[in-house]
């Protein structure tokens, strides 16, 4: 499964890329439905400002979507990229270390966001996702209730970035 969302932002990218750094439970949140979030147990508060202690962040570093679910960060472009990615057991939600053997089914997720400036004052934030599923059985079970669950929580986020990095209330 793979999509690229979008969303144009009247704000620089340097307006926006505070609010994607700090990404995560326990963090900044995932601007989106945190009654959603919780009703999962997932423990995200949605920040509605930019947190000091959240702005430092590194290849290695795990962004936590939950208790026990994270996903590494592979690459920063400060200011313009933050790539994600990893090996996740969609049953447990737990990592699977890079080289482990393939013991089970696993889910791989790449997830990059991308800042590209329309000009001085306008960005537009797009966010790529790519997952992959093995064996095939446990993609054709997961895809009809992940995608749409999807598509919904992320075009909320990028609508909550975008009023969060034009100063308008989330």
């Amino acid at each position: 499964m793979q999509s690229t969302r979008a969303v144009t932002i009247s704000a620089p990218a340097a307006s926006v890329w505070p609010w994607l750094v700090q990404l995560g439970a326990g963090r900044g949140g995932m601007y989106s439905y945190d009654l959603l979030e919780n009703a999962a147990g997932l423990g995200i508060h949605s920040a509605d400002r930019i947190l000091p202690e959240h702005q430092r962040l590194d290849v290695g570093d795990v962004i936590p979507l939950g208790p026990d679910v994270g996903i590494p960060v592979r690459q920063i472009v400060t200011g313009s990229v933050l790539a994600l990615g990893g090996t996740v057991d969609p049953l447990t939600g737990s990592a699977i270390p890079p080289g482990a053997p393939a013991a089970g089914p696993r889910l791989q997720i790449g997830w990059t966001f991308v800042l590209e400036p329309v000009g001085e004052r306008t960005t537009r934030l797009l966010s790529r996702t790519r997952y992959d599923y093995a064996p095939l059985p446990v993609g054709l079970i997961l895809r009809p209730l992940l995608e749409p669950v999807q598509f919904v929580m992320e075009r909320r986020m990028l609508l909550g970035i975008k009023s969060r990095a034009e100063g308008g209330t989330p």
